[in-house]
């Protein structure tokens, strides 16, 4: 008898200990997308596809936008907090719509643009031309996962991702790199998707199972908030905010754009809404390299900062 109750009770435990590893197994991968995608793939992605986006889009390539994209722009400005002759990198920067906007709007901006696409390169060359920007906006061909080979270390203001944080691979890499080219007391801002989270395993699952087709579809690696967050904190950035972007519902644009895109060009395009989820949320991060960066002085940082 005693034999028995042994080998039930060693039973049980070897099944407990398999159901906690499967637990484990899932959650990782409801938080973890799988993406194939690197600096060379995103590059050609664009280079085939600018022009389709240019079509939808305009040239200002984001899904979160306002029904009147010049009133984001300049929420973005406000937003990331863009000042009279600071000294900014667009990594990922498109065919430079917002750069050559930021130029318009800020006095004495200087922005370095950087994209890993030729036919966006060029694109941007000649809207920079054509604007008379060629003092205020510079453009090359890059991985901004080496900005801090690229750039002289801490010589920008800012350096900003409006929606091509996510399609990097190795999102600690771009973040220490950002903060290297940082001078102390400039900041990164990232607007991009991020994975949603939900109690219900079931709906999890559905939501990753969405988010890898994103993935795939656009040489993307959409973003693991809390991943992201302990990669700048742990670099040694200290978070101004995370939030949805602060735009009016009335003047959202709703995606209806990227739900435009989708189906003229079978990109990413949902072809059933049965158990359909929306697997993303958008969110704006703004963090300060710190002025004083000893450890005496970090836990006083917030009672001597000053605005920059």
């Amino acid at each position: 008898m005693l034999t028995i109750v042994l080998v039930l009770t060693i039973l049980f435990q070897f099944g407990l200990v398999c159901w906690l590893l499967f637990k484990k197994t899932t959650a990782d991968n409801i938080t973890q997308p799988k993406a194939t995608n690197t600096p060379q793939t995103v590059g050609s992605f664009y280079n085939q596809t600018t022009d389709n986006f240019l079509a939808v889009y305009g040239e200002i390539i984001q899904a979160f936008r306002t029904n009147n994209v010049e009133d984001y722009l300049n929420y973005t400005i406000q937003s990331m907090q863009l000042k009279d002759g600071m000294k900014a990198i667009d990594a990922g920067c498109g065919v430079c719509g917002p750069a050559c906007h930021f130029a318009t709007v800020v006095n004495d901006l200087k922005i370095d643009a950087i994209t890993v696409s030729e036919v966006q390169f060029e694109k941007s060359r000649a809207k920079i031309d054509e604007r008379n920007l060629q003092n205020q906006v510079h453009v090359r061909i890059g991985d901004y996962h080496k900005l801090n080979e690229i750039f002289k270390k801490e010589s920008a203001d800012r350096v900003y991702f409006l929606e091509s944080f996510g399609h990097s691979n190795d999102k600690r890499k771009v973040i220490k790199a950002a903060y290297d080219v940082l001078k102390p007391g400039g900041k990164i801002y990232i607007k991009d998707l991020f994975l949603r989270e939900s109690e219900n395993e079931w709906e999890q699952q559905r939501i990753n199972a969405i988010a890898e087709q994103i993935n795939a579809a656009y040489e993307y690696q959409i973003a693991d908030l809390h991943e992201v967050v302990s990669a700048l904190r742990q670099k040694g950035f200290l978070i101004d905010f995370i939030r949805p972007p602060q735009v009016e519902r009335d003047k959202f644009e709703h995606l209806t754009i990227s739900n435009d895109f989708q189906n003229l060009f079978n990109i990413g395009k949902i072809e059933s809404w049965d158990d359909y989820i929306f697997p993303i949320d958008f969110y704006e991060i703004l963090a300060a390299k710190p002025e004083h960066i000893t450890s005496e002085d970090m836990h006083l940082y917030f009672m001597n900062r000053k605005e920059k």
